[in-house]
């Protein structure tokens, strides 16, 4: 008599080792409590206390996740402007669309997808992003090569909020952005 596969085991054998999904992933230590790190991911104020001068977080499922980095910019250029929470598990796990930057066109018009996972360590949080989705042509690479800079940055800007005790400035980042899109407006235009 031949034996069956249960149907799980046959989907995985189904799909080769080498389809996995090539993603970025980083982890850091934050010094606080996950309470206090989650707040930052899914507030309005805790995203501005480190990641951009302006934001909208509902934290959930189909909730808004519109990070404002250049508040002067137009609408649908200021950053991360029309995204959307995927999935919440409270002080665990928190998923978002992501796209790329306004100088790379042809791949900001898709999405890729953002995780992040929250681990209680005593009174600190261990903290996992793993950013998917990425494609391998057109503008992809750029953006990959982008966001492999700027993640980085982003956590320790986090590290750097909680190890003060002071959220972000963002006076100057305001004042180099208004300066900056007043000479391109003084442009002479083709």
């Amino acid at each position: 008599m031949r034996k069956l596969l249960p149907l799980g085991l046959v989907s995985l054998l189904a799909f080769p080792a080498h389809a996995a999904e090539q993603g970025i992933e980083l982890a850091v230590t934050v010094k606080a409590p996950v309470a206090e790190v989650w707040k930052a991911w899914t507030t309005s104020q805790g995203i501005s206390s480190f990641f951009a001068p302006e934001a909208l977080v509902e934290a959930r499922p189909d909730g808004a996740f519109h990070i404002i980095i250049d508040p002067y910019a137009p609408s649908g250029l200021q950053g991360a402007d029309d995204m959307k929470v995927l999935a919440v598990e409270q002080e665990r796990m928190l998923s978002f669309t992501w796209n790329a930057p306004p100088h790379l066109p042809q791949a900001r018009q898709q999405r890729t997808v953002v995780v992040l996972r929250f681990a209680p360590q005593g009174e600190t949080t261990q903290l996992t992003l793993s950013h998917l989705g990425w494609g391998s042509g057109g503008e992809w690479p750029k953006a990959r090569a982008y966001f492999e800079k700027a993640w980085p940055n982003v956590l320790k800007q986090l590290q750097t909020r909680f190890e003060t005790g002071k959220p972000q400035d963002w006076t100057a980042w305001r004042e180099q952005l208004k300066q900056w899109h007043a000479s391109e407006a003084a442009k002479p235009k083709p």
